[in-house]
């Protein structure tokens, strides 16, 4: 084959192909169930997903619990089987958390890390006069990773063995 035959040959080839070469913008996308946008509304087809929920990412519980110590999150909170000082004043203690991990699911721990006043048990002295919790925020002192970690922290919490409720060496 002379050279202009190969380049005939070469043309030929990607003349049939480009019909089967489509961009990825024109490949089906899943619905999303957005709203169609309108020329007026331009970003309207950007609506959250129907069925979307927020998943909290998996974390380090090691590296929780020394966001834990860090805090001192231990000065309100006990945790029977671990090795942090006990709390010291009792008007600030929190609920202990050693059993904690199994009875709430980890955007519960979440929510209770950056938005301590969004669920305040009543009547069990960790409400502030305001209504609000007793909890500080730490949303200023605490990276979000360290807050995917303690929530990790707080999700792999299980009774100490040894006794009913966890009562286990402190």
């Amino acid at each position: 084959m002379t050279g202009s035959g190969r380049v005939t040959a070469t043309l030929a080839v990607a003349v049939l192909l480009i019909p089967a070469i489509q961009p990825v913008s024109a490949q089906p996308r899943p619905d999303r169930s957005a709203p169609a946008a309108s020329p007026s509304r331009p970003h309207e087809q950007h609506g959250t997903p129907a069925g979307w929920k927020f998943t909290w990412p998996k974390g380090d519980p090691m590296k929780g619990r020394a966001v834990f110590a860090k805090l001192e999150c231990y000065s309100c909170h006990e945790v029977r089987g671990e090795k942090f000082p006990a709390p010291k004043e009792k008007e600030k203690v929190g609920p202990e958390l050693s059993m904690m991990g199994p009875l709430h699911e980890v955007d519960y721990f979440a929510e209770a890390v950056v938005n301590p006043s969004a669920v305040i048990e009543k009547g069990k002295g960790y409400q502030a006069s305001d209504g609000s919790s007793k909890m500080p925020s730490f949303n200023d002192s605490m990276t979000v990773q360290e807050a995917i970690d303690l929530v990790a922290f707080l999700r792999s919490l299980k009774p100490a063995v040894g006794g009913p409720g966890g009562h286990a060496g402190h």
